[in-house]
């Protein structure tokens, strides 16, 4: 974290994987299980260096489970930094229908959930979920600045966003990504209707995020490249 970071809200960092041409998942919104065991353990370390992990419902239901922290090396790090074993991991959807027979919620991790006020209320008094926060727009979107003000008040620092890609364009909008971790995976999706790291409306070039390029390193045949945001 640079020195001149503010402290106002967290430090977020995207995480994904991708396909040859920019594919997160399939046009039929299937898990993505394309990415090897050497991207996996990047992204084990990518989550254990984070305070939490932020991700959509949409992301959520398709995999009905999160990544935890299971390396030894990782967890006794993650120890000996005085932070628990696992980060918290955050669901974010404005209206939360979220099942909660998913297999997310009997994992051994803190659940949070970030949502708007009618969708907070569909947990209330329940335990699936340790901590709500709501934070919405006069427009009924989950108002992201307000938010990440409560997360950075509630001490996280770091995040670790593993999409989906309306999540990601959402936060991008607002200005409130600083890097991204992409791993190039060798194979060809396509479809029109296949998501890509970044979804919304799109921006126009004059005014599309500007990255910064800090490394490249090539595993067998994947491709790991870490951006950081020129804001």
């Amino acid at each position: 974290m640079s020195a001149n970071f503010p402290l106002t809200r967290p430090h977020a960092t995207v995480v994904l994987a991708m396909t040859a041409d920019g594919k997160i998942a399939d046009a039929t919104s299937s898990p993505a299980r394309f990415s090897s065991p050497n991207d996996k353990s990047h992204l084990e370390k990518q989550i254990a260096n984070a305070d939490a992990v932020l991700f959509g419902a949409g992301t959520l239901r398709a995999y009905g489970t999160t990544l935890s922290v299971s390396n030894p090396t990782l967890l006794q790090t993650r120890q000996n930094q005085g932070k628990p074993p696992q980060p918290v991991q955050i669901v974010c959807s404005r209206l939360a229908n979220i099942d909660p027979q998913l297999r997310f919620f009997s994992q051994s991790v803190p659940r949070w959930l970030i949502a708007g006020a009618s969708g907070a209320k569909n947990w209330e008094g329940q335990q699936e979920f340790e901590r709500i926060i709501v934070a919405e727009t006069p427009k009924g979107e989950i108002n992201w600045t307000d938010a990440y003000s409560q997360l950075a008040t509630l001490g996280l620092r770091n995040l670790a966003i593993l999409g989906g890609g309306k999540l990601v364009a959402s936060l991008l909008v607002e200005n409130l990504i600083d890097e991204f971790w992409l791993t190039i995976c060798p194979l060809i999706l396509g479809g029109a209707a296949a998501t890509t790291p970044v979804e919304g409306g799109g921006f126009l070039p004059q005014l599309a995020p500007r990255l910064e390029l800090l490394s490249v390193e090539t595993i067998e045949q994947e491709v790991f490249l870490h951006y950081r945001l020129q804001h």
